[in-house]
């Protein structure tokens, strides 16, 4: 090192940080042998402060403006150095710049999920992630607290730090507010602010704040997720018997719509069906085997006929005659309805009556069902016409008046 840099380290006119590096929170000024000369001048901008320490201890703190370094505006530094008389000589002090500007879009999540009582789904886990914004209102508090001597200080030294202190109160506002899971992204903004003055409390022992605090989102485990994906489905489904119902009569109205391809199919469906509910109806315990007349017992299948006692030992060893299945159910039609370009339906004949006795039903509704040609009125099928001339008898005369 040359005589001149040695020099120019000494005595130093100007002193800042003109840096704009977005993460860092405190820079320490460099210089050799940490010497200013008595009567420079210091810079501090806007969303600066300078922090002046003397041997490991804090003393002055300067916030934005022009400053010359004198004794007047440097009081704990004179104390420090015992400037009783007049001083004018170079002295030794480690300047530090703090960012008092806004860190912003810091993110924060639970890396653990969060055990809480719902009142609905019973002990749940739940998850949640967000961001948050931070800021020195302390410089000389935070330089104490956090930075020590260190020379840069960033955003990712502490950020660490801040995020295990969000997740400890924002784990337990979520556990102890009492709102249901499905109703936690309702509330997200209220929870968020009772967070963030919990947080603003911690943190205030480091000289810093929160300014901004958002939960972008609060999340299920995947198989909890799913399950109420289930319930969600089933209850937009409504009746699960009347669903089923309605997929039927919705399959045999596609195989009647394509009678080259799917007619066989749809005649194929009716039977399955009526033999399906044959074999369910045979299936019945008690040896009892169930026909159109009623239950017949299994046992007098062979007392018909035979006296002698060999002719009823070898009806003995005959297996039990089974009686035929019944023949498929006839398939029942039913109808939609168009009504000011929309349809409704299927809708049964025995519905059909009621609502023309309601007057939902008139003879001019149009009405189609499978195998019809088009849209028709409901007068103009045979099988709905008789809906409307079907009248109930007078009613009776009143009973005479006593005399």
């Amino acid at each position: 090192m040359g005589i001149f840099d040695f020099l120019s380290g000494q005595f130093i006119d100007v002193i800042h940080w003109t840096s704009d590096t977005r993460d860092t929170l405190v820079w320490r000024f460099e210089r050799e042998g940490h010497e200013i000369k008595y009567g420079a001048k210091l810079t501090v901008r806007e969303g600066q402060s300078a922090v002046f320490v003397h041997e490991g201890q804090l003393a002055d703190v300067f916030s934005p403006g022009l400053y010359m370094l004198e004794t007047n505006n440097m009081p704990i530094m004179t104390t420090l150095q015992h400037w009783s008389h007049g001083f004018k000589s170079p002295f030794k002090a480690e300047v530090y710049f703090v960012s008092t500007n806004r860190f912003t879009d810091l993110k924060w999540g639970t890396k653990n999920p969060v055990m809480l009582r719902d009142p609905e789904f019973g002990p749940t886990r739940i998850r949640a992630f967000g961001t948050y914004a931070i800021k020195v209102t302390d410089p000389g508090l935070f330089m104490s607290e956090i930075v020590g001597t260190d020379g840069e200080f960033t955003m990712d030294e502490i950020s660490f730090q801040i995020r295990n202190i969000i997740v400890q109160q924002a784990s337990q506002v979520m556990a102890a507010s009492g709102i249901p899971v499905l109703d936690m992204a309702a509330n997200t903004s209220d929870m968020g602010k009772i967070i963030a003055t919990e947080v603003s409390k911690v943190l205030a022992e480091y000289g810093l704040i929160l300014p901004e605090f958002y939960i972008e989102n609060i999340s299920l485990p995947p198989a909890v997720e799913k399950a109420l994906d289930k319930r969600t489905s089933m209850g937009v489904v409504g009746d699960l018997g009347r669903y089923t119902q309605y997929q039927a009569a919705e399959a045999m109205e596609q195989a009647a719509r394509n009678p080259g391809g799917g007619g066989g199919m749809g005649a194929g469906l009716g039977m399955g069906m009526g033999m399906s509910m044959g074999n369910m109806i045979m299936g019945q315990p008690g040896g009892m085997a169930r026909g159109p007349w009623g239950a017949i017992p299994q046992s007098s299948q062979g007392q018909a006929g035979g006296h002698g006692g060999t002719h009823a030992h070898q009806e003995a060893h005959q297996p039990p005659a089974q009686a035929a299945p019944p023949p498929p159910p006839p398939v029942e039609k039913v109808w939609h309805i168009a009504e000011n370009g929309q349809t409704h339906g299927p809708y049964s004949k025995a519905r059909l009556g009621r609502m023309a006795q309601d007057g939902g039903l008139t003879r001019a509704t149009l009405v189609w069902t499978a195998g019809q040609d088009g849209w028709m009125p409901a007068d103009d099928v045979a099988e709905l016409a008789q809906l409307f001339t079907v009248m109930p008898p007078p009613p009776p005369p009143p009973p005479p008046a006593a005399g």
